[in-house]
């Protein structure tokens, strides 16, 4: 590999350090869906696993800050105190919040990294930033396995019709936030510097087709096989990035 470029952008360092924010913010997130876990007596297995993926979701962080420190960053991350967590309860049962937070950080946000962290990994050349996201990479398959088996066992449980019905009235809502995160207002912003993306960065306009084969490829048929109509729910997220977008 080429040595690490002797200048990065304020763009990479401003990118880096919110990977850093974004990382910490799913430690705290893996770490309390666990804890609802642990009170609605899932197996224990799922259990272990969620507390492996918050420990995970730290060395990520870790490796953020190595990487925003090698880019000349000085300052450590701003971390909102209000945004570690989850804030799902709705007076509902718990294993509805637990649903919710499934679907949401799990089935679509795990599912996506996946594809979007191997884009982001593909013209990475500097050795720490590479040494980051191919960490990354390996443990967001294992991320996304487990939400889809969480699911699974959610959906098996007495209540599983209400939670089925939950996670189908919910996921417009998820699939137009997430459309609005990644990029599908920035198709025209094309271009970005090659310094920045041997920094492990990627222009705008990259994430919405990943986002798009990620519908195709993971989300239709994943969501299908549990009886879940994502197509549907796809298609109502229109209207719900477009009224985000304007509002």
């Amino acid at each position: 590999m080429p040595r690490t470029p002797a200048r990065a952008s304020d763009a990479v360092r401003v990118e880096w350090l919110r990977r850093v924010e974004e990382e910490y913010r799913s430690a705290t997130i893996a770490q309390h869906l666990t804890l609802w876990l642990m009170q609605i007596g899932a197996s224990p297995d799922l259990i272990r696993a969620g507390f492996r993926i918050a420990d995970d979701e730290l060395e990520h962080s870790e490796l953020s800050l190595a990487t925003f420190r090698a880019a000349g960053g000085k300052n450590g991350p701003t971390l909102a105190r209000e945004s570690l967590g989850l804030r799902e309860r709705t007076g509902e049962p718990l294993e509805n919040d637990v649903t919710r937070a499934t679907v949401r950080v799990f089935c679509l946000g795990e599912t996506v990294a996946v594809p979007l962290f191997k884009a982001l990994r593909e013209d990475c050349t500097v050795p720490v930033a590479r040494r980051a996201l191919e960490r990354v990479l390996r443990d967001e398959v294992r991320h996304r396995d487990f939400g889809w088996t969480l699911l699974d066992w959610l959906l098996e449980l007495p209540v599983g019709p209400s939670l089925r019905m939950t996670a189908e009235r919910e996921l417009p809502t998820y699939f137009g936030r997430l459309r609005l995160s990644y990029g599908a207002h920035a198709k025209n912003q094309t271009h970005m510097d090659r310094t920045d993306r041997a920094w492990g960065l990627m222009p705008p306009a990259a994430y919405a087709p990943v986002v798009e084969h990620t519908l195709e490829r993971d989300w239709l048929p994943r969501f299908e096989r549990r009886g879940i109509d994502a197509r549907g729910a796809w298609e109502a997220s229109l209207s719900v990035a477009g009224r985000r977008a304007t509002g």
